[in-house]
C-alpha cells in the first residue's frame, strides 16, 4: 500500500512539472480579412516582461508555460487572449477595430479620469517623505520609502471619489510650430539646422489615431516621424562616427519640384564594446501617474532596461512627487533583482516637484560619474510639473546648466490627457538628450532593446548642418520640418551653440523640398532688392555640376572642439520610381505628415498615393514598423 501510494505521489510531481515547465512556442499571426501574415504584433506573456513581436512574415517565438495567457495586439487591430495549453504550435488571426468612431472618442479622451470600479486607479498616496536629507548625509542616506496601507488608500480612494472631479477636457499641450517656408535662394544661399533624433512625435501621433482622433497639428513634428524609421544606409567606412547619404528626385506631391534626401548611419557598437553606463532613473510618482498607461506601463519599461544590464552597469532610482528622494542607491546591473524589487514598490501620489527631483537626479549621477562611460539621466513622466520650477522657461534653464556636467538626458513621455508634451520636448533639445514616447510594451522593447545602443550611447554630439545651395540651379528651397531646430547661419561655427546628438546605430534624416530655377512657382516669395548692396554670383557657378554643398560639424561626446566634414551633392535626379527604398519610405511619412498638417505645401498628396508609395518601399521591414505605418495611414483615411 505504501509503495502505491509512494508511486502515486511521485507520478503527480512528474506530472506537475511535465505541464509547467516552459516549453517554446511558434506560430503565424494573420490578418482575418486578407489571410495575409500580420507584421509588428505584440506578443507577450500577460502579467510579465516576457514577450516578442511578430517578423515580416506574421511570424513568433516566445517561450511559456502551459496556463500562461498569451496576448496579441497591435495598433488598430482587436487584441486576443489565448491561455496555453499542451500546444506547441498556436496560430491567431486579428481582426481591424471597426468600433464607432464616437464611441472610441469619448472613452479615449475626455474620460481618462473616469474610475468605473472599486479597486481600480486606486487614490494616491500622500506625498513622499525623504529622511536623513540634510546637506551633511551622504547621498546614500537619502532613501525614501513609498509605502502605505490598505486603510490608507481605502480612505484617500473614498476622500477622492468624493471630492475629485472628473476631468473632462485634455490639458495636453504642444508647442506652436509654424512650418518652414520656401526661401529664395539669391536671399538665403545657406540653411542650417540641428539634427533631432526624438521619434516621440510619432509613438504619440499613433496614439492618437488609435483612439479615434486625428492628432493635434503642433503634435505633428514631420522630423521626429521620419526619424522614428531605420532606414538602410551604410555603415561608416572611416574614423568617422556616422556616415552621409544624399538623393535626389521628384516630389511626389508636386512634379515640378525635386526631393532632396540627406541621411546619416551612425556607428554601430556591439553591447560587449558599449562603454559603462551610469544611469539614474528619474521617475515621476505623483498622482497623475496613477493611470494604467503611465507608472505601471513605466516599471513593465524599465524592466526591458534592467534585463540589458550589465556587471558593470549601474542604476540609482530617483523619485519626485510632493518632493524629491532617493529609493534605490548605485546598484550594479549583476543585482537585477534588488533593481526591480525597488521599482516594483513605487506607488503614485502627491504634486510634482520636477525641479528638485531634477536637481536631485544630475547630483547623483556627478558623484558617480564614469570617466569615458556613458552617464545619463533618464526621466519618465507625463510632463505634468506644477510645484517648484514648473515654467518651461525655469525648467529648461535648469537643464542647460545640468549638461555642462557631462551627464546627457533621455525623457521618456506616458500617458494622456494631461500630457506635457511642450515640457519634454524642450528639456531633451536643452540637456544633451533624445525624447521618446512610449504608448504600450511594444514601444517599450523597441526604445530599450531593439534600440538600446541608440537611445542610450551617444557617439557625436552637437551635430550641425549647413546647405549652400547653387543659385544657378536652384531657385528656391524649404526645410521639411524641424521648425524648432532651425539655427542661425552664424551659430555652424560657433562652439558653444547646443545641437542635436546622435547615438550609436542611430540614422537621422532629413529632407529639403527643391525649386529648379526653370520654374516658375508662386510659393517663392519676393523680397525688394537691397538699397546698399547687391549679389554677385561666381562664374564657377555656372559650370559647375554642384547642386549644393553640405557641411556638417560635430563634437565627440565629452569634446569642446568641432569637427568639419563636408560632401557634394552633383545634380542628377532620379526617377521616383528607381530611388532607393529608403527615400521613398521618408517621403510618404514626410507626406503623411504634411496631409495631417493640412500643410499649404501638401500639393496633389492625398493618402492612398501616402499609402502606395509606402507600400512599395517596406523593404524587409523585418520588425513591421513600416507594415504598422500602412495601417495607420489606411485607419486615419
Amino acid at each position: 500500500m505504501k509503495k502505491k501510494l509512494l508511486f502515486l505521489i511521485i507520478s503527480l510531481i512528474i506530472s506537475h512539472l511535465a505541464y509547467s515547465q516552459a516549453r517554446q512556442i511558434t506560430g503565424k499571426v494573420t490578418d482575418t480579412d486578407s489571410g495575409e501574415g500580420f507584421a509588428g504584433v505584440s506578443v507577450f506573456v500577460k502579467g510579465s516582461t516576457n514577450g516578442t513581436v511578430t517578423n515580416s512574415e506574421g511570424k513568433y517565438s516566445i517561450w511559456a508555460e502551459t496556463g500562461n495567457i498569451l496576448v496579441f495586439q497591435a495598433v488598430g487591430v482587436i487584441s486576443q487572449e489565448i491561455v496555453v495549453a499542451q500546444q506547441t504550435v498556436i496560430n491567431v488571426a486579428l481582426k481591424v477595430d471597426s468600433k464607432n468612431l464616437s464611441e472610441v472618442v469619448v472613452t479615449g479622451v475626455g474620460k481618462q479620469g473616469k474610475r468605473k470600479l472599486k479597486g481600480e486607479n486606486l487614490p494616491p498616496p500622500p506625498p513622499i517623505r525623504i529622511k536623513n536629507r540634510q546637506q551633511s548625509q551622504p547621498i546614500e542616506n537619502q532613501i525614501v520609502t513609498l509605502k502605505s496601507t490598505g486603510k490608507d488608500r481605502d480612505r484617500r480612494r473614498n476622500e477622492q471619489e468624493k471630492n475629485d472631479p472628473e476631468p473632462e477636457n485634455s490639458t495636453e499641450s504642444y508647442n506652436v510650430i509654424e512650418e518652414n517656408e520656401f526661401l529664395a535662394v539669391k536671399k538665403n544661399p545657406l540653411s542650417t539646422f540641428s539634427i533631432d533624433v526624438d521619434n516621440a512625435a510619432y509613438t504619440n501621433i499613433r496614439r492618437f489615431i488609435n483612439n479615434g482622433q486625428k492628432p493635434p497639428k503642433d503634435a505633428v513634428r514631420i522630423e521626429e516621424m521620419v526619424n522614428y524609421f531605420q532606414y538602410d544606409y551604410p555603415q561608416p567606412t572611416d574614423n568617422q562616427p556616422f556616415s552621409i547619404n544624399t538623393e535626389v528626385s521628384t516630389a511626389p506631391w508636386n512634379p515640378q519640384h525635386k526631393l532632396m534626401l540627406i541621411g546619416l548611419q551612425g556607428k554601430k557598437i556591439a553591447m560587449e564594446n558599449l562603454p559603462a553606463s551610469n544611469l539614474t532613473f528619474l521617475l515621476d510618482v505623483s498622482g497623475s501617474m496613477s493611470d494604467e498607461n503611465k507608472l505601471p506601463l513605466l516599471k513593465q519599461a524599465f524592466k526591458l532596461l534592467i534585463k540589458q544590464l550589465r556587471p558593470q552597469d549601474r542604476v540609482a532610482i530617483v523619485v519626485y512627487a510632493g518632493a524629491a528622494g532617493l529609493v534605490l542607491p548605485p546598484t550594479s546591473g549583476r543585482e537585477k533583482d534588488k533593481i526591480i524589487a525597488a521599482l516594483e514598490n513605487l506607488e503614485a501620489g502627491g504634486s510634482t516637484a520636477g525641479g528638485e527631483g531634477i536637481i536631485l537626479a544630475y547630483q547623483i549621477a556627478q558623484q558617480n560619474f564614469i570617466e569615458n562611460g556613458n552617464n545619463r539621466v533618464i526621466l519618465a513622466t507625463d510632463g505634468d510639473f506644477n510645484v517648484g520650477a514648473s515654467s518651461d522657461a525655469e525648467m529648461v534653464r535648469l537643464i542647460e546648466d545640468k549638461r555642462q556636467t557631462g551627464v546627457f538626458l533621455t525623457c521618456l513621455g506616458l500617458g494622456m490627457g494631461n500630457y506635457k508634451d511642450s515640457k519634454l520636448e524642450s528639456l531633451a533639445n536643452k540637456g544633451n538628450g533624445n525624447y521618446a514616447y512610449i504608448d504600450n510594451i511594444q514601444e517599450a522593447n523597441k526604445v530599450f532593446v531593439k534600440e538600446f545602443g541608440g537611445t542610450l550611447f551617444t557617439i557625436a554630439k552637437d551635430v550641425k548642418l549647413q546647405l549652400e545651395f547653387n543659385p544657378t540651379k536652384v531657385k528656391a528651397y524649404r526645410l521639411i520640418g524641424y521648425e524648432n531646430r532651425v539655427l542661425a547661419d552664424e551659430d555652424f561655427n560657433d562652439d558653444k551653440k547646443d545641437a542635436g546628438e546622435l547615438g550609436a546605430g542611430h540614422t537621422v534624416t532629413a529632407l529639403y523640398e527643391i525649386i529648379p530655377t526653370e520654374v516658375e512657382s508662386p510659393e517663392v516669395r519676393k523680397v525688394d532688392d537691397l538699397k546698399y548692396q547687391t549679389t554677385t554670383i561666381k562664374k564657377d557657378a555656372y559650370t559647375s555640376q554642384d547642386l549644393l554643398t553640405v557641411k556638417f560639424r560635430y563634437k565627440a561626446p565629452q569634446g569642446s572642439e568641432s569637427q568639419l566634414i563636408e560632401h557634394t551633392l552633383l545634380d542628377k535626379s532620379t526617377k521616383l520610381e528607381q530611388t532607393s527604398d529608403n527615400f521613398r519610405f521618408a517621403a510618404a511619412v514626410a507626406g503623411f505628415g504634411m496631409l495631417l498638417r493640412d500643410s499649404k505645401f501638401k500639393g496633389n498628396l492625398n493618402y492612398e498615393k501616402v499609402v502606395d508609395l509606402a507600400q512599395n518601399a517596406k523593404g524587409k521591414d523585418e520588425e513591421g514598423y513600416r507594415a504598422e505605418f500602412i495601417r495607420l495611414v489606411r485607419t486615419i483615411q
